[in-house]
């Protein structure tokens, strides 16, 4: 399979887009949204250089080029597979990483090279990368004028573009997640118009800047195939035990069809049997139970059951991918309060694609976008979801929200890390002062980490 890449544009000037239509949003969600989104950031009444005037009263709006097609808000959508690059047991030592390090802040260097795992480290590299390659292209800044902070908690919150001064960049939205070696970034572009100092820096918005009609982006990656904990649990406590190890997570009516429903099930020829084949045997919570069916064409299939719990350990994991995509567009991970009134409705785990073999890339499996979301027993329905299977065990997960009325969620396209990537930083560099040189000191790793992200940290960061 060829593999596709995305040219990335460098923009040259500094772009200044028209506000877009906003359509109204249920005050409910507009609540939820300023609740989650409100942000504090102290900002100091300090002049800006070269003015009289003072950070608080900036023009808001200037004269916008004329309306074009592309002044149409875009989602992005980018895949990095971080299995094949930086070979090697040690991201310091491994070829081509020192570049790639020396593009990205000390205080992310410093997370990525005490990762306890070289595989951790490629991804928590891999995704700083993409977030900076997203906002240079989206704001047409250089690499090196690319600033992060986090909206509202300084350890949890959500990751976000600032400016120089630590204020949030309106229009603008990204969100990423790692696993098992894969990176994915969502970005949306609102097309505002920014505003920027006489000295050419982009600014931000003042503190709460985020607004109801602004659009949120979430995604999520599942590998299905880590499951010895699984496996052990199930065991010993059936697959109803397992399920209920996560009722802080899923609501009951979720934990119940998680349990007794199923999709399809995989035998080991390859044949998909649907869930009206499969019948009443969907009811089996134990492993290795010997299942019978007959098609309604009248083939007969005997089968373990162990197939049958490997299709709904797929379909729990397409809820939590599902759940987790969603509770990222605000940044509230597994902390938010409201987890067990966020509901999934009409779920199906994707059919998988084709595992990567030798020299051959992974393909794409089934792309399923229908399912329903409630909060709080209500319909939420400015939000779009999709999942998609990748190779056999993957899922990805994307949600947007907000204003997106004609915005939908494109597929995924893989980049190459030096044509799309390390190219767009360089291509950004001003080479009498750049990146690297006042990154010159880094790349060592230090003898005692004074913080580490926990796991589930790790996979919003």
């Amino acid at each position: 399979m060829a593999t596709t890449t995305v040219q990335i544009q460098t923009k040259v000037h500094h772009p200044i887009y028209p506000r877009t239509q906003t359509t109204p949003i249920s005050p409910f969600v507009s609540k939820m949204k300023q609740q989650f989104l409100s942000l504090d950031i102290p900002l100091p009444a300090m002049p800006l250089m070269g003015t009289g005037h003072s950070l608080w009263d900036q023009p808001k709006a200037i004269e916008s080029y004329p309306s074009s097609d592309s002044d149409e808000p875009e989602i992005t959508t980018w895949f990095l597979d971080t299995r094949e690059i930086w070979p090697g047991e040690n991201i310091l030592t491994a070829p081509g990483a020192a570049e790639a390090l020396s593009l990205v802040s000390l205080a992310e260097q410093k997370i990525i090279t005490t990762k306890m795992f070289v595989a951790d480290a490629r991804m928590s590299l891999g995704s700083a990368l993409l977030k900076r390659a997203f906002i240079t292209q989206v704001l047409g800044i250089a690499w090196k004028d690319v600033k992060l902070a986090r909206k509202g908690n300084e350890k949890h919150g959500k990751p976000c573009a600032v400016d120089e001064y630590g204020r949030p960049i309106e229009g603008i939205d990204f969100n990423v997640s790692h696993q098992n070696g894969l990176v994915a970034l969502v970005g949306w572009d609102g097309r505002r118009r920014q505003r920027y100092s006489p000295n050419g820096h982009i600014m931000g918005v003042l503190s709460p800047g985020a607004t109801p009609e602004d659009v949120m982006v979430g995604v999520d990656i599942v590998c299905v195939n880590e499951r010895e904990s699984a496996m052990s649990t199930i065991e010993q406590e059936g697959f109803d035990g397992w399920v209920d190890i996560y009722d802080a997570v899923f609501s009951d009516e979720e934990r119940w069809t998680m349990k007794y429903d199923v999709d399809y099930v995989t035998l080991l020829d390859g044949t998909h049997l649907p869930a009206k084949d499969v019948g009443r045997n969907d009811r089996v919570l134990r492993r290795n139970q010997s299942l019978t069916c007959v098609t309604q064409t009248g083939a007969e299939h005997i089968f373990s059951s162990d197939l049958l719990l490997d299709a709904k350990l797929r379909r729990f994991y397409t809820y939590f991918c599902y759940k987790e995509a969603y509770i990222k567009l605000a940044g509230e991970a597994l902390l938010a309060p409201w987890l067990k009134q966020l509901e999934f409705f009409n779920v199906r785990s994707p059919k998988p694609g084709v595992v990567a073999r030798c020299s051959t890339h992974g393909t794409w499996g089934e792309e399923v976008d229908d399912v329903e979301v409630k909060l709080h027993g209500r319909v939420v329905d400015d939000v779009k979801m999709k999942i998609q299977a990748f190779e056999e065990d993957f899922m990805i997960s994307c949600a947007i929200q907000g204003n997106i009325d004609g915005l939908k969620i494109p597929a995924f396209k893989k980049l190459n890390l030096q044509q799309d990537v390390l190219s767009c930083a360089n291509d950004t560099l001003d080479r009498k002062d750049s990146f690297m040189d006042m990154q010159a000191e880094i790349i060592k790793a230090p003898e005692c980490p004074e913080q580490l992200l926990s796991p589930w940290e790790s996979r919003y960061w």
